[in-house]
């Protein structure tokens, strides 16, 4: 029985041996048991300011008499493979800058290279809306897919390539449309789809008639790139609507999901907030870090 037993120990710290060396394997260089899951880093990009812009605009109910100097950013997620993705593409064309007048403005894709990242390398852009201050500057990205929501596209750019509704700009939706001819455009098929490893697009904050917004998993938590589905931080604290919506309620609901799907209120991101860029922190000017 002893004996038994003592060749039974023994069969036993083989095993373990071998796990050991199985394991140790596993931690060496060029050697996975198993693919990692795609994590990002997501940097907020600041390239204009609108100055002076009616807070009632973005916070329903809010006092007509407040103003504030909103920001006009993008996000860049950095990944997998070398991708390199942009939430949103700012606007560039002279006639919004005729009309809103920004200051600090530089061409969205110039940001990008002064925060070290060709507009060229771009290989995604995922449009979050149409209006033209988050699309116009899409086609400044000659590489890149763009994603949208098919009944974004669908509602807002006619065969022709003319505006359907009036939220889209003549000029963005002949741009969408060309993109589309030249099978630059994937159509996001509705809500909670892993468009990218590790990205997920949601519906429902009906900022526009299918706008979306984003989970993306970072090395520590997830963190939600709302865009205008979550205009101001003051939104989200008092759980109050934008005030450019076609459904309060349905937004309200989206900032409840939100705090869902983010590890912490804190990794969710609005549209134009300026504080973001003081709730975060980067080592290049008018970019940050969202971690």
């Amino acid at each position: 029985m002893a004996r038994v037993l003592s060749i039974a120990l023994a069969s036993l710290g083989l095993m373990a041996g071998a796990e050991s060396a199985a394991a140790e394997a596993a931690r060496a260089p060029g050697v996975s048991t198993k693919a990692l899951p795609a994590v990002w880093q997501v940097h907020a990009i600041r390239y204009a300011t609108i100055d002076s812009f009616p807070v009632r605009a973005l916070v329903a109910g809010a006092d007509s008499t407040r103003r504030m100097g909103i920001a006009m950013m993008f996000w860049l997620l950095q990944g997998p493979a070398g991708r390199r993705v942009l939430v949103d593409a700012g606007f560039y064309r002279q006639k919004f800058l005729d009309s809103w007048k920004p200051s600090d403005f530089v061409r969205p894709s110039e940001a990008l290279a002064r925060f070290g990242v060709p507009p060229d390398s771009v290989t995604d852009v995922i449009v979050s809306h149409v209006h033209w201050d988050h699309l116009d500057g899409a086609d400044l990205f000659p590489n890149a897919r763009v994603w949208i929501q098919r009944e974004e596209y669908q509602y807002y750019v006619g065969a022709d390539g003319a505006p359907a509704h009036a939220a889209i700009d003549s000029l963005d939706a002949a741009m969408l449309a060309r993109l589309m001819q030249a099978g630059r455009v994937t159509l996001v098929e509705g809500d909670g789809k892993e468009i990218l490893p590790g990205v997920t697009a949601y519906t429902g904050g009906r900022h526009t008639f299918a706008s979306q917004y984003l989970s993306v998993r970072l090395a520590k938590g997830t963190a939600v790139i709302a865009s205008d589905n979550l205009y101001l931080y003051e939104n989200l604290d008092h759980h109050v609507p934008i005030a450019q919506t076609l459904d309060p309620a349905s937004n309200l609901a989206a900032q409840d999901r939100m705090r869902m799907i983010a590890s912490t209120p804190r990794l969710i991101v609005p549209g134009h907030d300026p504080a973001v860029f003081q709730r975060f922190h980067g080592d290049r000017r008018g970019a940050v870090r969202i971690e």
